[in-house]
């Protein structure tokens, strides 16, 4: 799986992680799905940037989200 791939994964788990948050709170629960899904996501993103520098910066994160749906409509 390459860099870029990784990096959108953990970018929808934080995408994701943000009502799964809203709708614990507002049913007065402890978030705890949404809390592993950003951590897992956070960490993700960390890793492809600690392994790729310098492609990841706020310029680019829409290039890189073409980019990696472009991959998968095409395979």
């Amino acid at each position: 799986m390459e860099f870029d791939h990784i990096f959108i994964i953990g970018l929808c788990l934080i995408a994701f992680a943000i009502p799964s948050a809203v709708s614990a709170r507002s049913d007065r629960r402890w978030p705890k799905a949404a809390i592993l899904m950003l951590l897992i996501g956070a960490g993700s993103m960390v890793f492809a940037i600690r392994e790729n520098p310098g492609v990841y910066t706020l310029q680019t994160v829409d290039d890189v989200i073409v980019s990696v749906i472009g991959d998968l409509v095409n395979n």
